[in-house]
């Protein structure tokens, strides 16, 4: 089968590999019928995420058609049509059984990995990194998942595939970053990053009840797409004369947001000094994440509010401004998204008409077009919003 693999630091290249094989009882294999290059693929591009292997499968956004099951798999048969969500959970243990699926306990095999830099490891993700399980990703034609009673979600309508899609990772990734948010109806809601989980994210603002949700980015198609698709107020950082702080105040009544949310995560930009700063430190490997957004959303919460972040950081924070979290007493959540809690729900939106998902597709390729649509979604070339892949098309 063709896949993408990562080759190094800015290198993915499409290669022919073996096609994946039942491994345990609980396997499923999937022929996959689309899949997509999320936000947080562009951290391995980028060469931020630690323990990738040259010629590793890469992609975590996929959904396809059952192809064969292992002995052990009841909820599904060949033919069936599933979203895989991105996560890997087994489904039994003490942090699945509470629905806390991304910090299942028996799914990454190289647990000792995460154990030794975090502290503690939570479920494997697909394509990925070792530390995060080596499993091979579905960018590609066909992907073993395993635990497959427990991951797929299938698909008993006719929506089309790109209409679903985004169920394995960003919609419910951007839905239970406004859940964290603690969002209230008649809140104030701002969100940096207007990327696709960005996007997601104020969509499910609203959902939840919030009156007015402030959208701050510098890319003009995507301030465009929050303003037009949901109404959003918008903000461009990048504008000359933008305080961000004292404009969030300015559209707050003088307290600062209810809620901050942070869908950009460790590669921030901004033209400040402090920016610049952490670049420099960034490239010269003194730190691994660029947390100037986390640093403007702890300024500008209100006192008692609530940071979210979905947003993915890698490692050690410099120059946070954790006296100030203390002093206002604002909440903060963050991590993995719970994928198994939130598909089926999400799915019902989609299906009653409440959201329609495929609104940021702005590039379909081949399998074959994909190493060179990263650095195109990474540069935010040619009004790049979301890449879709079709690993079958000619």
């Amino acid at each position: 089968m063709k896949a993408v693999c990562w080759m190094g630091k800015e290198n993915m290249e499409v290669h022919t590999v073996a096609d994946p094989k039942i491994m345990n009882p609980h396997d499923a294999i999937i022929k996959i019928t689309r899949s997509a290059i999320c936000g947080s693929d562009l951290h391995l591009y980028d060469g931020y995420i630690p323990t990738m292997e040259s010629g590793d499968i890469v992609g975590h956004e996929f959904m396809g058609i059952v192809e064969e099951t292992g002995s052990a798999v009841t909820n599904l048969k060949r033919g069936d049509r599933v979203v895989v969500p991105f996560t890997i959970s087994c489904g039994n243990c003490f942090f699945c059984k509470r629905q806390f699926f991304s910090a299942c306990d028996n799914t990454n095999p190289n647990a000792h990995i995460m154990e030794e830099a975090y502290g503690s490891s939570g479920s494997a993700l697909y394509g990925y990194s070792h530390m995060m399980g080596g499993y091979a990703g579905g960018q590609a034609q066909y992907a073993r998942v395993p635990f497959a009673n427990v991951g797929p979600l299938k698909i008993e309508n006719d929506l089309p595939d790109e209409k679903l899609l985004f169920l394995s990772d960003i919609f419910p990734t951007g839905y239970m970053a406004a859940e964290n948010a603690n969002i209230q109806p008649g809140d104030t809601v701002a969100v940096w990053g207007c990327g696709p989980v960005g996007l997601f994210t104020i969509a499910s603002a609203y959902m939840l009840g919030a009156a007015k949700v402030i959208a701050i980015d510098r890319i003009p198609e995507r301030l465009r797409l929050a303003e037009k698709q949901f109404g959003a107020t918008t903000l461009d950082y990048s504008e000359d004369d933008m305080n961000v702080l004292s404009a969030l105040r300015d559209f707050s009544g003088g307290n600062g947001p209810d809620s901050c949310i942070d869908a950009v995560g460790l590669e921030a930009h901004t033209n400040t000094v402090a920016g610049i700063y952490d670049k420099v430190k960034q490239t010269l490997m003194l730190q691994t994440d660029r947390p100037t957004v986390l640093r403007q959303a702890i300024q500008a919460v209100r006192k008692a509010g609530t940071v979210s972040i979905p947003g993915v950081y890698g490692g050690v924070l410099d120059k946070v401004n954790f006296g100030a979290a203390f002093g206002k007493g604002i909440t903060m959540k963050m991590g993995q998204t719970h994928m198994q809690k939130y598909m089926r729900p999400l799915l019902q939106r989609v299906e009653r008409g409440e959201i329609d998902p495929s609104f940021l597709i702005t590039h379909r390729v081949r399998i074959d077009e994909v190493p060179a649509m990263y650095k195109t979604f990474r540069d935010k070339q040619d009004e790049c919003v979301k890449v879709v892949i079709d690993p079958w098309a000619a």
